[in-house]
């Protein structure tokens, strides 16, 4: 017992040393090296969240087990986690091919001794590209969300475009005078009611305009707006992208049980930022009045 004991004491002296003479590094580093000391502190507070994240999936996975729920009742907050995680995973398989070929030179040029900080280097001048979302500087996070939102935004043209052309073939004549109108509104640049929308939701449970019936080109707009690859067979893209709705479903019911007022700003502004609002320039304010009209929507709807 005495010899665990003292083993204890020198691990526990050992870490306060330790402790002592990193933050006497930090400093060092803050003081001489402002801009590097931003990135170290990114990088150290990426790797402390990567880790609350694996505690935390595996808390809510034993959770689930134990209480036997589905992720359908779990509360929004755990939903959400979960999501995020899937989604990273599912991604990561479709793109593995793409990544391995970008990694590559990185790989090659990392071979020779101490060539790992020219890596660094590289990392530093390409961070969109070769780090993932936790090791983004506060002002790196504005940056690449407005950089991938203007790729988004490329494909609502082509969604509204084949939207119109579908509602041509709509056996209802006064419901598709009424859509031809909605999609000619907002390529004006107006933005429709939900009352309007809400009009028309009919339309969309059968042949033209249902899932399972829209053109594939329409499909692979709709998929890049949702940030999903494009670049797969038409059967793959109809399943991705109704698995991917009906996530956004299921959260939006556990969003609206939990109450908007109790959503933290981050948390506000990533709800809008997945279901299509760049957020990254907007207050709480106008953040949850746009998210109150999406669930006041999205809630009605089968």
């Amino acid at each position: 017992l005495s010899t665990k004991a003292g083993s204890r004491s020198v691990l526990a002296t050992l870490a306060s040393k330790v402790k002592r003479i990193n933050g006497r590094y930090e400093r060092f580093l803050e003081r001489t090296f402002p801009r590097f000391y931003v990135l170290y502190a990114t990088f150290t507070k990426g790797i402390q969240a990567l880790f609350l994240e694996v505690k935390e999936i595996r808390k809510i996975k034993s959770k689930m087990s134990h209480q036997r729920l589905s992720v359908q009742q779990l509360p929004y907050r755990e939903m959400e986690r979960l999501r995020q995680v899937w989604r990273r995973a599912w991604d990561a398989v479709w793109q593995f091919r793409r990544d391995v070929i970008k990694a590559i030179p990185i790989g090659i040029i990392a071979i020779p001794p101490f060539a790992n900080f020219l890596v660094i280097v590289l990392m530093y001048f390409f961070p969109r590209q070769l780090l993932i979302r936790y090791f983004w500087t506060p002002s790196q996070q504005v940056e690449f969300l407005d950089t991938y939102d203007a790729i988004r935004r490329d494909s609502y043209p082509d969604v509204v475009e084949s939207l119109a052309l579908a509602a041509r073939s709509l056996p209802d004549p006064q419901l598709q005078k009424r859509l031809q109108e909605l999609c000619a509104e907002v390529q004006r640049g107006s933005q429709p009611r939900v009352a309007e929308l809400y009009a028309v939701r009919s339309l969309f449970s059968g042949s033209p305009l249902g899932l399972n019936k829209l053109q594939v080109s329409h499909v692979k707009a709709l998929s890049q707006v949702l940030f999903l690859t494009p670049y797969l067979p038409a059967f793959f893209l109809r399943h991705r992208l109704r698995s991917h709705v009906l996530e956004i479903r299921h959260l939006d019911r556990a969003m609206l049980r939990l109450g908007l007022g109790q959503l933290s700003e981050e948390e506000l502004k990533a709800a809008c930022y997945l279901r299509g609002l760049n957020t990254t320039h907007l207050g709480m304010s106008e953040c949850r009045a746009w998210l109150e009209q999406w669930l006041g929507l999205s809630c009605k709807l089968q």
